[in-house]
């Protein structure tokens, strides 16, 4: 770990995770941190998040459809248990269930960001990394996706559909400008997922090789997200066995 004088850098060597930096949790304001606790181990200087046979449904029942998720994020908070104040909800008047006290490890600004990965997915499950305003300001909630893969997009060995892009949300401020595009990777195998980001433009890529240009990228701090997630309702029959896991070998930004 190296973090400081404008460079942030975590390549996951020892045994466990920097809790300084990361919360082993998933939006845990809309259900508790018990019930979105991720499941991983820190081992082979890489992150290897991954979602085990029989895990829970996240915020099952009132989110649907059913999505079982293993993530950590670099900053939490919210408002008082009962009130709408909180990251990312998944639908208007979403009460908080428990209250988040303010964490904020690593929030960058504009800059150069990298992550290296690489997944096991199938047709029900995908793997994203993504960062997201910390709405501690409503407004400043827009998304910067460096990658969304889902499983039935992966020609295994040969391409995959990688999502990148802003999503806008409730910012006025920033287009929704997304998209997937089909690349010849093979996301089993480590790749680096870049962006280089300004106030007035981001820059996305796989490899050093440009993918994506997309303008009026949010301008505020930002944290970052890394979730592997599994859709029990896209099962195509004999699949319960399957272990979705994307595993990270390191983020850096400056």
């Amino acid at each position: 770990m190296e973090h400081g004088a404008g460079l942030f850098l975590d390549d996951f060597d020892g045994d466990e995770l920097d809790r300084a930096v990361w919360l082993p949790h998933y939006l845990p304001a809309w259900s508790s941190r018990a019930e979105t606790a991720a499941t991983y181990a820190v081992r082979d200087s890489a992150l290897h998040l991954r979602i085990d046979p029989g895990a829970p449904a996240w915020c099952w029942p009132d989110h649907r459809p059913a999505t079982r998720v293993s993530g950590i994020q670099s900053g939490s908070w919210s408002g008082p248990v009962g009130g709408t104040r909180g990251q990312q909800p998944y639908r208007d008047g979403l009460a908080v269930r428990e209250q988040q006290d303010e964490f904020w490890g690593w929030t960058p600004g504009p800059g150069r960001i990298e992550v290296r990965a690489r997944m096991t997915v199938s047709p029900r499950s995908m793997a994203a990394c993504w960062l997201v305003g910390r709405e501690v300001e409503p407004h400043e909630c827009a998304e910067l996706c460096l990658f969304e893969v889902f499983g039935d997009a992966v020609e295994p060995g040969r391409s995959a559909g990688v999502g990148m892009g802003l999503h806008a949300f409730r910012d006025p401020d920033v287009p929704e400008d997304f998209a997937a595009s089909r690349l010849r990777i093979d996301v089993a195998e480590p790749h680096t997922f870049g962006a280089s980001w300004t106030v007035d433009t981001v820059e996305l890529s796989v490899d050093d090789a440009l993918v994506r240009r997309c303008p009026q990228p949010p301008a505020y701090p930002l944290q970052m997200m890394l979730a592997v997630f599994d859709f029990p309702d896209r099962s195509v029959g004999d699949d319960d066995h399957l272990v979705p896991e994307l595993v990270v070998e390191s983020v850096r930004g400056w």
